[in-house]
Parts: C-alpha cells; structure tokens; sequence
C-alpha cells in the first residue's frame, strides 16, 4: 500500500509542477492544437486554436517517475516483468502518439500521422508488448473476466488477442478524448479500479494463482497512472490550458488494456472503461447506419458531440460523462469483488 501511494503521489506532484513548465515551452515553440472544422458549429471549440498539446508528455514521464520512485524509496519492492512490461507499452505508445501531434502540429491541421501509420506504430508497439507478456511474464493463455475461463487460446491466440485489446483501447481513449478533461478525469477512476485489483490479487495470490512481487508491480503502474492523469487533470480541465494529444491518449488507453491482460480482467475492461466503450460504440453505430442506410443515429459522433449539438453546454457533458464513468467502474470493481468473496469462501 505505502509503495502505491508514493507511487501515485510523485506521479501526481511531477504533472502538477511540470506541466505549466511544458506549457510556457510548448507555447514558445508554437506547439498548438490545431481544430477540425468539423466540430460542433454551435459551440466555440475553434477558440482552443493554438491550445498547447503534447501534454501527454507530462503523464508518461510522470508515470515512469512515479514507478521508479516508489521502487527506489521502498527497496523492498523489486522491479517485476509485468510492471516493465507496462512501462515499456506506455512510454512507446506514447511515442507513437507524440510523433502523431508533432507532424500535425508541424502540418498546422488536426492531422498528424496518416492512418495507416499510426495504425501500424500501434501495431507494433502492441506486438512488442505481447511477445513480453507471452514469452517474458508468462500471462495465462486463457480468456478471463475476473478468473480465467476455460477457453484456451494458446500462445498464438493469446498474442494476437493482445495486439487486438491494446489497438481497440488506444482507439477508444482517442476517440474520447474530445473535450477538456473528459478523457483525463474518467482514466482516473479506470485506474483507481485496477489499483484495487491489482492490491486484491496481491494480497491473495492463492485465490488469483499470481506471483505477489508481480501483482504488486502492476499496482504500482495502476497508481502512477493515477496520480500522472489526476495531476494532469488540474491543468486540462475546463478551460484546458493545455491538451494531452495523442501522447497521452494513446498511453492511457494501452496502459488499461496493458493492466487488463495483465491482471487477467480481459473481458471486464468494456466495463471499468465503459466511457471510452460507449465512445467507441457510438461510432461504429454512426458509421455503420451511414453507411449501411444512409441515416445518422447520432447528430455527431463521437457521442459527446451529440449532446453538445443537443444544447447541453460543453461542462456538463464533461461532468455528466465523468458520473457515467465512475459508475461504470463502481459496477466493474463491484463485479471483481463479488467474485473474490465467493473465490475466498469456497477456498475457506
């Protein structure tokens, strides 16, 4: 426990101090976000031309700082494959993410790296991490909710079921990430979430059958994570004096998906992200109808845009997006425990 709050709380002290400090540099530079116009016309997005963006630098080399503090401070918890692994899956992600909003910012349009790159620098940052997780931190082949089930999809499968978790995550973060803080805010409970399953698995590696030294690695990341995205929060809520980017979309969403696989809640992940699963289903719903049958669902998607185009004012989807989130998680980690208790009492 004293390793995860060092952990979350030098991640959060680093964003809270460093990020303005990457403002007043990224605002030197001319580094701005650059608005589509095809945006919302009844809300002023296009007055956030020029915002600072990149601020997922902040989150990643908090993450990192936080990991590696609370290992170095508390010298009784040893670095593990699995907490390695998740480092090496955000810090790359993320570098995927800052090559995308460098070449939009350096283009001076919302459009950085052509699809089919970005796409593969995902690709292969998530197949790098499934190699780890399969040859290095030996995950269990098995599909798993809350316990491994009984489907069996063997290495080949497991891999290529890694690739395909972190490249939807990644996406769904993305496509969350639309107005000021919503993207941040709601990680923040999606992590708190893997914090708790993390510590529980921890804490009875008889039930969850892990390596307590790993479990607790992966904690660690879950509360780096945490406190990285809450810090950053205090900078990119409402109005957002600075934008995280794809940088930090990216490394959030493939450090849920990273801490999922890892912790063996694979198919819960939908659930303590539902916000960005809800995101993710509404475009595909918008594309689908559009495409299919020539009619719109939605008035724009992603989803917060319908509702800005609805009348509802751009803090109180932001608020009201955070509640779903939360609430999601609170129904996830509910589900977690009550499978946990009824693991302990059969095992009792």
């Amino acid at each position: 426990m004293i390793a995860m709050l060092m952990s979350a709380g030098a991640a959060f002290v680093v964003t809270i101090f460093f990020t303005p400090v990457l403002i007043r540099s990224l605002r030197a530079r001319g580094i701005g976000q650059q608005i589509r116009d095809d945006g919302p016309i009844e809300h002023p997005h296009m007055a956030k031309a020029g915002t600072p963006t990149m601020g997922g630098i902040a989150i990643v080399l908090a993450t990192v700082v936080g990991y590696l503090f609370a290992h170095i401070r508390r010298s009784s918890i040893a670095f593990a494959t699995p907490g390695l692994a998740l480092i090496a899956l955000i810090v790359g992600l993320g570098f995927v993410g800052w090559i995308d909003d460098y070449l939009g910012v350096r283009a001076r349009r919302n459009m950085g790296l052509r699809k089919r790159g970005k796409t593969l620098g995902i690709v292969l940052i998530a197949a790098a991490f499934a190699w780890l997780a399969v040859a290095f931190v030996h995950t269990d082949t098995h599909l798993s909710f809350t316990q491994p089930l009984s489907i069996d999809l063997g290495k080949v499968g497991l891999f290529l079921w890694i690739v395909l978790v972190v490249y939807a995550a990644t996406n769904a973060v993305n496509l969350t990430d639309g107005l000021d803080g919503l993207a941040a805010g709601s990680s923040v409970f999606t992590f708190a979430a893997f914090m708790i399953i993390a510590f529980t698995e921890f804490r009875h590696p008889n039930i969850y059958n892990v390596v307590s030294a790993q479990a607790l690695d992966q904690a660690v990341v879950a509360a780096a994570m945490f406190g990285a995205c809450a810090g950053f929060l205090w900078w990119n809520a409402a109005p957002a004096r600075i934008f995280m980017g794809d940088t930090g979309s990216l490394a959030i969403g493939g450090a849920m998906a990273g801490l999922a696989l890892l912790s063996r809640t694979h198919l819960l992940l939908p659930l303590l992200a539902g916000l960005p699963t809800i995101e993710t289903l509404s475009v595909i719903a918008q594309i689908v109808s559009y495409r299919g049958f020539r009619k719109r669902v939605l008035r724009m998607a992603p989803i917060h845009h319908h509702f800005e185009v609805g009348g509802w004012s751009e803090f109180t989807v932001i608020v009201r997006f955070w509640l779903f989130a939360g609430i999601c998680v609170a129904l996830g980690v509910g589900i977690f425990y009550a499978d946990f208790l009824r693991h302990g009492l059969d095992l009792g």
